[in-house]
């Protein structure tokens, strides 16, 4: 397992970050514990969450990922093994059973959410704390454009946000801080307002990236080159559709893709077609589709660490094994060819 700084940090992540947000859902906690133990031994010592986790999210699972983290930490022994990322929830109407608050980046409800998150988890300090998206009206979560009619009620408070984080990092309660489904401009203005008042930084931002959405490359990568705001990439594997289970017809109702309708960003034709074209090109390499799109991303110089989830221990193990795998120029002149011709279908 290969280890890359945390944006101008000294820790040290895996370049595979164990995501849970199918824990207490499509995961037991048994399963949870299962997977977090051989995650660790095989050089896993990044772990990504939420407070919103499990997903899809419901009043009755809100909460349960976190608190599965927590009993494994507490039962093993090994939160010193492990680097712990969650994040602060951003607005939303449908989410209204987390809190009482309104969900945002207030003092209150910042404070509420880290030392739930902190509780949940059976720890004094979170390693990474990230806010999951922004206050205001961005494109994100398969937005292709960006709507400046659409009202929001946002006033700028980045500075506020900034102050906020850093003061966390002073009382010890996080180590660093983060950002998730951001914008150029957002990222830029976040790295502004803490040079301003000379305090630190963002160190990461988890964004979509993989086969079928690049989008990432077109302005965020470089920010993430220059400023060492290294990338966390999210649904990698399109929910499974590039695990090449639904092409062989060996997917199972069980499966992303079959069980949760409503979360149809990989779901379209398009994203079928893409994704039967990149199969091929695994299948003439002698390479598994998911193995192949895990390697793509890690040959990319902004990549802090790639963010896989698996619902059983056959998809975990291959998708650590894929560590192993690097793909030459000529593989990945193979792959552009065909992102040329069916470009970001899952934005």
């Amino acid at each position: 397992m290969k280890y890359n700084k945390l944006g101008n940090t000294d820790i040290e992540v895996s370049e595979i970050c164990l995501g849970t947000m199918t824990f207490g859902e499509q995961n037991s906690e048994v399963e949870a514990h299962e997977q977090l133990n051989y995650a660790v031994e095989h050089g896993i010592n990044f772990i990504d969450t939420a407070e919103l986790y499990a997903v899809p999210s419901s009043e009755s699972n809100n909460g349960m990922t976190e608190k599965y983290i927590g009993s494994w930490i507490k039962e093993s022994g090994r939160r010193d093994k492990v680097i712990i990322g969650t994040k602060v929830t951003g607005p939303s109407a449908g989410l209204k059973y987390i809190s009482d608050l309104p969900l945002g980046f207030s003092n209150a409800r910042m404070d509420e959410a880290l030392n739930r998150s902190l509780s949940n988890l059976q720890t004094d300090y979170i390693d990474l704390y990230q806010l999951h998206w922004p206050e205001r009206n961005n494109n994100r979560f398969g937005q292709r454009g960006w709507d400046q009619t659409k009202e929001v009620e946002w006033q700028y408070n980045i500075h506020e946000i900034v102050d906020r984080l850093n003061a966390y990092v002073k009382a010890g309660k996080i180590r660093n801080y983060g950002l998730s489904n951001e914008t150029p401009w957002g990222v830029m203005k976040y790295l502004e307002e803490a040079d301003k008042s000379n305090s630190i930084r963002p160190v990461s931002i988890q964004n979509p990236y993989g086969l079928l959405n690049r989008i990432y490359e077109a302005g965020m990568a470089e920010i993430s080159y220059r400023e060492q705001i290294g990338l966390l990439a999210y649904s990698p594997m399109g929910f499974g559709l590039l695990s090449g289970k639904y092409h062989k017809k060996t997917d199972q109702p069980e499966d992303r893709l079959n069980k949760y309708k409503q979360m149809a960003r990989y779901n379209s034709k398009q994203n079928y077609e893409a994704a039967d074209h990149y199969l091929k090109i695994a299948e003439s390499h002698n390479m598994s589709l998911a193995a192949m799109s895990l390697a793509f991303l890690r040959s990319k110089p902004w990549l802090t660490s790639t963010i896989i989830g698996a619902t059983n221990m056959d998809q975990l193990k291959e998708n650590i094994g894929s560590a192993e795998i690097h793909l030459d120029d000529a593989w990945l002149n193979e792959i552009d060819a065909i992102h040329n011709i069916i470009p970001n279908p899952a934005p």
